[in-house]
């Protein structure tokens, strides 16, 4: 597993990832509505996941990014399925779902 300090940073480059994808979804006019939801529900819980870093409890903190990259997975489900969205938007959902992935990845 990550040092703590460690998943500190790069649970910083998620929450910044779920922030531009936040604004983006916020800038776009037509957002299929599960993409909002997603994008609304990771935010929330990028917020509360904070605490769980903190405890530096291996189980909760990898249950957590579980949690996150599977809503972001749905997410980049819905821009890639044919939604009209604007580049910008593309771009932020897959950088996040990146950086999601690249956490998972290194806490398993």
């Amino acid at each position: 597993m990550l040092q703590a300090n460690e998943i500190q940073r790069r649970f910083s480059s998620v929450e910044h990832a779920i922030g531009q994808a936040s604004q983006a979804c916020s800038a776009e006019r037509n957002v299929p509505g599960e993409l909002r939801d997603c994008i609304e529900r990771l935010d929330k819980q990028a917020d509360m996941a904070k605490d769980v870093i903190q405890s530096n409890d291996e189980n909760r903190i990898r249950q957590m990014v579980d949690d996150l990259e599977q809503l972001g997975d749905r997410a980049k489900r819905v821009c890639s399925s044919g939604a009209d969205l604007t580049p910008q938007m593309k771009s932020a959902v897959n950088h996040m779902h990146h950086e999601l992935s690249e956490l998972k990845h290194q806490l398993h």
